[in-house]
């Protein structure tokens, strides 16, 4: 049975009311650089909520494994060390998967969505980006996010440099597994469930979506310009119950995709239940678009996954 997690919404609109505020001020010129320099930290600050935050104790268990990547970051020109879990397949062979979780919880309470994802036959790799869990603890930006990102793409290829790769990105990883997958020329397919074509059209769809804030936020994360540039199969996954993260939004970023594409709106699916609710057509949608062949789920009581490569 699929936990519930406390709400990032009351949180999250809550820091987008304030920011919309205070960009207001600087549109009126209440601000000097140094201002517009402390206004972009405080986005970042709001838009990630970054920490060691989890629920439901999610990482637990022996299936999956702490792994450490360590690399050289040239936007903060000192090393960076991200905190990740590996749920291999016992087939090398195996596709691979790239998990990039939201905003607000670490990659611990994303542990279900992996295992689920691992249950369809995918060996998971999941990080938590810097200023997230055992990471380096530093205000991500959203370039450093797609840093970290890539750092974790070339892990997976050193993992398993036979396997093809797909990126998974849920939430606000949704636009960083997108922006990955546009620069990137080696992914198999790319699957965004809760995302949105960007930050901008987010805080337009709250209620109070009509302030003219737009050309100030500059932690952007443009999906839609994007994801016409991924060369590889798209799946866009929404819960019809989605409150934080509008369905229209999600389907606005599937319009947006180059073919072959698919978006798959699960009935009764909230911001965090989609892929629970939704598995069936997650194993559907994922073997018909990727063309994998999946065998049976734990979820149906018929053991771990077999699938069978083509």
């Amino acid at each position: 049975m699929f936990k519930r997690p406390p709400s990032a919404l009351p949180a999250l609109r809550r820091g987008l009311r304030w920011a919309a505020l205070v960009l207001m001020a600087v549109a009126a010129g209440c601000a000097a650089l140094a201002g517009c320099t402390t206004l972009d930290e405080q986005q970042r600050r709001w838009i990630f909520q970054p920490g060691a935050r989890t629920w439901g104790g999610g990482g637990a268990g022996d299936d999956l494994q702490q792994v450490w990547i360590a690399f050289p970051s040239a936007l903060l020109q000192r090393p960076v060390r991200l905190s990740g879990l590996w749920l291999p397949q016992a087939d090398s062979g195996a596709p691979l998967l790239l998990y990039l979780h939201g905003a607000r919880w670490d990659l611990r309470s994303s542990a279900h969505r992996m295992r689920r994802l691992h249950d369809l036959g995918f060996a998971v790799l999941g990080i938590d980006y810097r200023g997230f869990g055992g990471s380096t603890d530093t205000l991500p930006s959203e370039a450093e996010a797609q840093e970290d990102a890539l750092a974790a793409w070339h892990w997976l290829a050193a993992e398993r440099p036979q396997a093809a790769r797909y990126v998974f990105g849920h939430s606000l990883g949704g636009a960083i597994a997108v922006r990955l997958a546009a620069e990137v020329s080696d992914e198999a397919g790319v699957i965004v469930e809760g995302g949105f074509t960007s930050i901008p059209d987010v805080v337009s769809s709250f209620r109070w979506g009509w302030l003219p804030v737009g050309p100030f936020i500059t932690q952007r994360f443009d999906a839609a310009s994007r994801i016409a540039r991924v060369g590889t199969p798209v799946l866009v996954v929404h819960g019809s119950e989605d409150q934080l993260i509008r369905p229209a939004l999600g389907r606005a970023l599937y319009e947006r995709a180059a073919e072959p594409k698919r978006f798959v709106l699960v009935d009764g699916g909230s911001h965090h239940n989609t892929m629970w609710r939704g598995q069936a057509q997650y194993r559907q949608a994922i073997a018909e678009l990727f063309k994998l062949d999946l065998a049976g789920d734990r979820a149906r009581g018929s053991g771990p996954v077999k699938p069978r490569w083509p």
